[in-house]
């Protein structure tokens, strides 16, 4: 017995040496928590190489995330991280309790990025979850220091007042807490030509935000037994021109963009009038008689191609159209009435225009996006919505009005109900933020939505400028919503 205490008190003194070692060798203070130590693991491992990478996810990551997340997809994201970043220096800790760890660091290359650890709970307090972000250090300082709600309210409208003078940003921002706004405000002009500005009812392009919609649009199917996350293409697509996508690619590996299919952006995309693009099987000629990038499940690679087959699946299974589907489903049942997908030209009522300076390095005048969209959007993205219809979407998910409730949380958290006992599945769980994020950008486009579900607070930014002009706005918000006091 006295060994094995003295083995634990010995651990313990390692422990807090090996924390203490690391925190001297970057000159920060870390968390002294068992989510503090495996923090700073983490970015031992990142800075020793690969094989440090795969030890620290295979002893540090949960059961769960492993099975969403396999090991040698985390070391494909890592690669690209490692040789784009170098190494990294963490500088401060943003957040700190015992399942959560925020932290600012800094790499060879010269960039900021904020990493956002998310544990379990409870004891082994094993790494559930992981976001980085690329950031400006300005960003976090200045809204770190815990102010009260007014102060920091009037503080952003100062700061986006601002920015709007200066050309910087042109937009809408709805903050709210509880479900309820606490700030929200238009600037800039939804159309230059005619001098329209803003308003906080004007509908926005939302880029990749619709995928969203898709994604969901498929949680519900599989809801009402019409499909399996199993299913193979060819199920639902029996005439899709790859035979091997029609064999191998799951719903699944097309929700999270590991079927291998490949982008509809490129040359033969640029070379096509814009047009011609009007529903979802527009867009498959540009891809779909190309082989397979990878074996699916192999490796994650970001895919508007596999989300335009998704929308033709919707299509197949459900019988209607992806616009019908998605509106009738999604948009109606949560009382969005500004939101769809609408044809370039088609009048419609307060729309903004996009507008771009490329390059960005040497911006020149403002252009409109015309040449560089679709005429129409599609499962990929390109619809439209306001904030206040965005805001009635994450509380339709809250109240469980899209899924229902053991479906909402499985799409919020990714633990699939029956994966495993109850116990284990409610652990596993109640370890993931219930909370959402999601952006869309091309040129002239821009948009983000953040939601956190257990504290009911809400980050909504529309823009018609070119990226990142929302993501820093939303950014802002976040970071003052972890902080923030009454």
């Amino acid at each position: 017995m006295k060994s094995t205490i003295r083995r634990g008190i010995m651990r313990v003194v390692l422990d807090a040496l090996f924390v203490g070692a690391m925190a001297g060798a970057w000159a920060f203070e870390p968390p002294r928590t068992p989510a503090g130590k495996r923090a700073v693991e983490y970015f031992a491992a990142f800075n020793g190489g690969e094989d440090s990478m795969r030890a620290y996810f295979l002893s540090n990551a949960a059961e769960q995330a492993l099975k969403d997340r396999p090991v040698e997809d985390r070391l494909s994201r890592y690669r690209g991280m490692r040789s784009e970043l170098g190494k990294l220096r963490p500088d401060r800790v943003v957040k700190s309790d015992s399942a959560a760890v925020t932290v600012m660091a800094k790499s060879d290359s010269g960039g900021w990025l904020r990493f956002a650890f998310q544990f379990e709970p409870v004891s082994p307090w094993k790494l559930v979850s992981s976001s980085i972000e690329q950031t400006d250090s300005d960003d976090s300082e200045s809204s770190m220091s815990p102010v009260t709600e007014k102060q920091f309210l009037d503080s952003l409208g100062s700061r986006l007042d601002k920015m709007a003078k200066a050309d910087e940003f042109s937009g809408v921002v709805l903050v709210a807490r509880n479900w309820a706004p606490v700030f929200q405000k238009a600037y800039g002009l939804a159309s230059k030509e005619f001098n329209v500005p803003n308003r906080l009812d004007t509908k926005f392009n939302l880029g990749s935000m619709n995928k969203y919609f898709t994604r969901l649009a498929i949680w519900q199917l599989i809801e009402k037994g019409k499909l399996r996350l199993e299913d193979t293409l060819g199920r639902f697509l029996p005439d899709y021109p790859n035979a091997d996508a029609r064999r191998k690619v799951t719903i699944e590996n097309l929700v999270e963009m590991m079927g291998g299919i490949g982008d509809f952006f490129g040359d033969r995309f640029d070379a096509s009038p814009k047009d011609r693009f009007r529903s979802n099987r527009d867009f498959l000629p540009l891809f779909d008689s190309l082989p397979l990038e990878f074996e699916p499940g192999r490796q994650r690679q970001y895919s508007n191609g596999g989300y335009i087959v998704l929308g033709v699946v919707i299509e197949a299974v459900s019988g209607n159209s992806y616009y019908n589907y998605v509106r009738d489903h999604i948009f109606v049942p949560a009382g969005m009435t500004a939101t769809d997908s609408y044809e370039a030209d088609d009048p419609v009522d307060n729309l903004s225009e996009g507008y771009t300076r490329e390059p960005a390095k040497n911006p020149g005048p403002w252009k409109k996006n015309i040449y560089s969209r679709p005429a129409k959007g599609s499962a990929a993205g390109g619809g439209y919505s306001t904030v206040g219809d965005l805001l009635k979407f994450t509380i339709a998910l809250q109240e469980n009005r899209l899924l229902t409730p053991a479906s909402t949380e499985w799409f919020l958290t990714g633990v699939r109900p029956g994966d495993s006992d109850a116990n284990a599945s409610n652990k596993a769980s109640a370890g993931r933020p219930r909370r959402i994020g999601i952006a869309g950008g091309a040129p002239g486009i821009n948009a983000s939505m953040e939601a956190d579900f257990n504290r009911g607070s809400v980050v909504i930014v529309l823009g018609n400028y070119d990226p990142p002009n929302t993501e820093r706005v939303a950014r802002l918000v976040r970071h003052w919503l972890e902080v923030a006091t009454d």
